[in-house]
């Protein structure tokens, strides 16, 4: 089968076009495709063609199979299914500007991180350009705004996977989502989180995207963020500030530094200060979060007094923060979450 949402405009143009179809076909086809309608429901296709078309053609593989709403601010938990059987999540979340999604890239995590559910299990494979695609098109279908070419103004990759790990496939997917004739983001509107894979970021910086980087940094010192953050036996924290400065002076994108609050671990003036000391002349914002707590993890989030402290001291020493935000706290927001209710824990 040949995916849609997988090609160009131009690849599904040349693919039509052998097929011996006029080449307008290939425009109904991918417009269908990017508002989420199957090719049998493509009525701006002939009955006999969307038949012939869906022997050969999937419009979107990725579809929602189970949606929950926060009844505090509005936040949709997606989980999406794949046609392997496999499911991922997403996180959609309304803000004034619009829409942003947090999606994800891997069906599981390798990075095993201590606080994060996500990696439970390990990794099951990687999402193809198309799926990831698959899960813009989805989250945008389920908001009812028909005014829009597309509901979903903001992507985050942010969601189930480590990003960089998937290297191949993530950089075919932000191709394809910006493309003009396609979805047309701005890659300004376009973040991508990574615990540090410092090879894979100067790889990044090389691509002409200028998308924003994320860094999950979470511990400031190198031995003790190994314990919660197993990728530091690779990169020290030293080693991912340098790679992030160098993707800052090589695409002029600011760059943001995650930081989950960790009651006990991470959250002591001690750490604010060597943070400020490693991100000092460097033009950067860092977010502090509050954790999502996972009962397999066993980790506490430091409480409001403690984070309070942790902010001003941050801020007193010259550095950007802010405390994010927490959205969908009442319906599992933290990656990784729904995914294991709906498996019965299972991978």
């Amino acid at each position: 089968m040949r995916y849609v949402l997988g090609m160009t405009l131009q690849e599904l143009s040349a693919a039509v076009t052998e097929s011996g179809l006029p080449t307008f076909r290939a425009r109904q086809i991918y417009d269908g495709a990017l508002k989420n309608v199957a090719i049998s429901d493509m009525t701006t296709l002939s009955k006999d063609l969307r038949a012939r078309l869906a022997e050969e053609y999937v419009a979107n593989s990725v579809r929602v199979v189970e949606q929950v709403v926060s009844r505090i601010d509005g936040t949709k938990k997606l989980l999406f299914g794949l046609s392997d059987g496999n499911v991922v999540e997403g996180v959609l979340m309304h803000y004034k500007y619009g829409y942003t999604l947090c999606l994800s890239t891997q069906v599981g995590c390798r990075m095993n991180c201590a606080f994060c559910a996500s990696g439970i299990g390990g990794l099951i494979r990687n999402l193809t350009a198309e799926e990831m695609v698959g899960e813009v098109v989805a989250a945008s279908a389920t908001v009812s705004d028909s005014t829009k070419p597309r509901n979903v103004t903001n992507l985050v990759l942010m969601g189930t996977g480590e990003p960089l790990d998937n290297y191949d496939n993530v950089i075919r997917f932000l191709r394809l989502i910006t493309d003009k004739d396609g979805l047309d983001f701005s890659p300004r509107n376009i973040s991508l989180s990574t615990c540090g894979l410092v090879p894979y970021i100067d790889k990044l910086a090389e691509e002409d995207m200028a998308i924003n980087l994320t860094i999950s940094l979470h511990n400031p010192f190198t031995e003790e963020r190994k314990q919660i953050m197993p990728v530091t036996n690779s990169y020290s924290v030293e080693e991912v500030v340098e790679a992030s400065r160098r993707y800052f002076d090589k695409t002029g994108r600011r760059v943001y530094f995650e930081y989950c609050m960790i009651k006990g671990e991470n959250d002591t003036l001690r750490h604010a200060t060597k943070i400020a000391t490693l991100l000092k002349g460097f033009p950067t914002h860092v977010n502090l979060i509050r954790l999502n707590y996972v009962e397999e993890k066993g980790l506490k989030g430091t409480d409001s007094v403690d984070i309070d402290s942790f902010l001003k001291a941050l801020n007193e020493r010259g550095v950007s923060a802010t405390l994010r935000r927490s959205m969908g706290s009442d319906i599992d927001g933290a990656c990784g979450q729904l995914r294991r209710k709906y498996t019965g824990g299972a991978v």
